[in-house]
């Protein structure tokens, strides 16, 4: 119960992160939307995806595991359709320049939003549960 609750919160907390630098993901309705997307998140990483890691196990073999990505994204727009206080829209990154490195602005459209969306937040879960850990 304690781990449940645990990956409720940092669901939540990413979902907050995320929607705070990348401006394709709008979170409306505060700390309740946060909270809800959270608990959907999770339901939908416990329940839903290893059903779908489980059906797509052929093609995860012949990508030796980049279609993972793919089941991340369609969790994340069922996110989306569950909970309607959060949408994720295609966006224009606008660029940085630091010490030379030139990240150039790029449009990204809706599938590489929900795609780069659901790399942050595994990223920003694994940080924090690697942090706990610690």
């Amino acid at each position: 119960m304690k781990s449940f609750v645990r990956n409720i919160l940092f669901n939540a907390f990413s979902i907050f992160l995320i929607s705070q630098a990348i401006s394709g993901i709008k979170v409306s309705g505060g700390l309740v939307t946060y909270l809800l997307g959270g608990f959907a998140l999770t339901i939908l990483l416990v329940l839903l995806k290893p059903v779908l890691k489980i059906l797509t196990l052929p093609l995860n073999i012949i990508t030796l595991g980049m279609f993972s990505f793919v089941i991340n994204v369609i969790i994340f727009y069922l996110l989306t359709v569950f909970v309607t206080g959060i949408t994720i829209s295609s966006f224009t990154f606008p660029g940085l320049s630091f010490s030379g490195f030139i990240i150039p602005s790029i449009y990204l459209n809706t599938l590489f939003s929900f795609i780069l969306i659901s790399f942050l937040q595994s990223v920003v879960v694994s940080f924090l549960t690697w942090l706990i850990k610690k």
